[in-house]
């Protein structure tokens, strides 16, 4: 993989990322304020749920 590849994949996670608080504030914050209540066992799930689900997708289009 070229830096320039990882580096595009890294802006466009950062487009993703910021979609979210601009479009729906109040939303964001109360997905953050349920979030804060989930106990790390929850939270690392959550995390390599994402993960593999982002790998899965890397995997199927590359």
């Amino acid at each position: 993989m070229t830096v320039s590849l990882l580096l595009l994949a890294f802006a466009l996670m950062l487009v993703l990322e910021g979609a979210m608080p601009f479009i729906a504030p109040a939303a964001w914050r109360e997905t953050f304020r349920r979030l804060i209540q989930f106990s790390d066992g929850q939270i690392r799930f959550v995390g390599l749920t994402s993960m593999l689900m982002g790998l899965a997708l890397i995997m199927i289009f590359s």
